[in-house]
C-alpha cells in the first residue's frame, strides 16, 4: 500500500530536489497550499535548515548542509516505516543504466562530433541525427514508466516523473527542442535529474560517488 508522506518532510524534499526555488514553485512541485509551504519554510529556517537568497534578479530557498542531512533522516525513517527500501534499491539498480543513455542523449542533443571538431556544437541542421537523439530518449520513456509505476506504488511523493517526461518528450517531438535539456523548463533533463535527486537522497547516496 502507497504511503502518503508529511508536507513537513515535502516543502523540506521539495527544496532538495529543485535544487533552488521559490515559495511558489516549492508548494506546487508536491502540490500543497502556499500557506503551509511559507510556515514550514520558515520554520526550518529557524531551524538552520534552509536559507533563502536573491541575486542576478532571481530568489529562491536551498538547503543548508544541516537540512540536507535533516531531509536525509526524514526520508530514511520513511523508507523504513514504509518497508521498502529493497524495492527503492532495486529501481535504482535499473535506473542506472539508463542514466547513462539519457545522459549521453543530451550530450548528442547539444553536440554533433565532426570530423575536424569532435565538440562542435549540435546546430540542429540534421534532422536525422536530432531524430536519433529522440528515439533514445523514447526508449527511456518506455523503460521509466514501469518504474515510476513500482515507486508510486510504495511513495505517493514519487509519482509523475513518467508524466511529465512524456510530456516533455511530446513538446520536443512536437518541434521545440528546449524540452530536451533546458533547465528553465519541465524538460525531460531537468525531470530526470530529480528523479536521480530523488533516488539518491532517499537512499542517503553521495551523487558525486554516482554516474
Amino acid at each position: 500500500m502507497t504511503r502518503d508522506s508529511t508536507p513537513g518532510l515535502l516543502v523540506l524534499h521539495a527544496v532538495r530536489v529543485t535544487g533552488f526555488a521559490d515559495t511558489p514553485v516549492i508548494a506546487r512541485r508536491y502540490g500543497l497550499d502556499a500557506v503551509t509551504t511559507e510556515q514550514v519554510l520558515r520554520d526550518a529556517e529557524a531551524r538552520g535548515w534552509v536559507e533563502h537568497t536573491a541575486f542576478a534578479g532571481t530568489a529562491g530557498w536551498s538547503l543548508t548542509e544541516p537540512g540536507r542531512a535533516e531531509n536525509e533522516r526524514q526520508l530514511a525513517a520513511e523508507l523504513t516505516r514504509a518497508g521498502a527500501a529493497d524495492e527503492v534499491r532495486d529501481v535504482y539498480r535499473t535506473f542506472l543504466p539508463l542514466n547513462a543513455l539519457l545522459l549521453q542523449a543530451c550530450t548528442d542533443w547539444q553536440l554533433r562530433p565532426t570530423a575536424a571538431d569532435r565538440l562542435a556544437v549540435n546546430d540542429h541542421s540534421d534532422p536525422a541525427w536530432d531524430a536519433g537523439v529522440l528515439h533514445e530518449l523514447a526508449c527511456v520513456e518506455r523503460a521509466l514508466t514501469p518504474l515510476a509505476d513500482r515507486l508510486g506504488r510504495v511513495l505517493t511523493r514519487f509519482r509523475g516523473y513518467d508524466t511529465r517526461f512524456t510530456a516533455a518528450l511530446a513538446r520536443a517531438r512536437a518541434g521545440d527542442g528546449a524540452w530536451v535539456d533546458q533547465t528553465g523548463l519541465d524538460s525531460c533533463h531537468r525531470v530526470w535529474f530529480e528523479l536521480h535527486e530523488d533516488l539518491i537522497a532517499t537512499l542517503g547516496i553521495d551523487r558525486h560517488s554516482q554516474p
